[in-house]
């Protein structure tokens, strides 16, 4: 039978022997028994002995060792406001009826300046001027700037969500659904049937022809011409037509811009050979319509 004396084991032990009063020091205790045995760890209140006080403990830790016992550890943070050389008195460890003591310690508490008796209140410390935490100020910098980016981000998705989300919502105009030169040729009706220009309207007539031809240039040749000036589209179409009728839609043009621009006065003739230009222009450049004939169909049986 294994002798309980040295089956078990106690110990306790200071971090500190010398404490400056007011500062904390760790007192460490231990117990190693066999994995059979219990043993008790000391408990403690607020204080281990008169002027000695405990401000926090650890759990007690248990650990197997490599020879199957099993060692108890515990740690009790200690402090005194006291100026005194204290004894620690041994302590106790119980297991069963029996009981185990540790040996005693001494913690000398020191008082490192003179106090003013005269003083109600004497601090125990002198105030210490906490360090700048600049990694902490870099830190907070970082995350408000972070916040910012991902807010201005967020902005800047949901502006472009919302024009796309316009652009999808938008009507299409039935206009785009018709052949180019069917929509000029229906204006083109509504203009020569009007005739507003021997109302006095003439500025207002050339206007709308032109506009008209502009639109139906923009759809049949992807020039945008409504964008551009007279200059600006003749010379973008003049490789796309006949020298001839470049020179009737120049002719035109030209005369529209003198009217809207340079207050000319048009004669009858003049606004008839436009009206007539826009006509021809439309029918000689509108694309030809391809029917398919039941021989053109690959898939048709003979």
């Amino acid at each position: 039978m294994i002798n309980l004396l040295v089956a078990i084991i106690v110990s306790a032990s200071i971090d500190s022997t010398m404490l400056m009063i007011g500062d904390q020091t760790a007192m460490h205790l231990s117990v190693t028994q066999e994995a059979s045995e219990r043993v008790q760890m000391p408990v403690f209140g607020e204080t281990l002995q008169d002027g000695i006080e405990i401000v926090d403990r650890s759990v007690v830790d248990s650990t197997t060792l490599p020879d199957g016992r099993v060692q108890l550890s515990q740690e009790l943070m200690l402090t005194s406001f006291k100026d005194s050389l204290f004894a620690i008195e041994p302590i106790a460890f119980v297991s069963g009826e029996d009981t185990f003591w540790t040996e005693a310690l001494a913690l000398n508490v020191i008082q490192p300046f003179e106090v003013d008796s005269s003083l109600a209140i004497t601090d125990i410390k002198d105030i210490e001027k906490a360090p700048i935490w600049w990694w902490g100020i870099i830190r907070w910098i970082l995350l408000a700037v972070g916040i910012l980016l991902l807010i201005d981000l967020g902005f800047w998705l949901w502006r472009k969500y919302d024009k796309y989300r316009k652009q999808t919502e938008e009507p299409i105009n039935p206009e785009l659904l018709r052949p180019a030169d069917e929509v000029a040729l229906e204006k083109l009706d509504a203009i020569k049937a009007q005739k507003i220009w021997k109302d006095g309207k003439v500025k207002e007539y050339q206007t709308e022809l032109t506009d008209v031809v502009r639109e139906y240039i923009g759809r049949r040749f992807e020039v945008h011409s409504t964008e551009k000036t007279s200059d600006e589209t003749l010379r973008e179409m003049k490789p796309l037509i006949d020298k001839d009728l470049y020179g009737r839609l120049s002719k035109m043009l030209q005369l529209a811009d003198l009217v809207k621009f340079a207050k000319w006065h048009t004669t009858p003739d003049e606004n008839e050979s436009a009206l007539t230009t826009a006509y021809d222009f439309v029918n000689e450049t509108k694309l030809s319509e391809v029917s398919e004939t039941i021989g053109d169909n690959p898939n048709q049986s003979e």
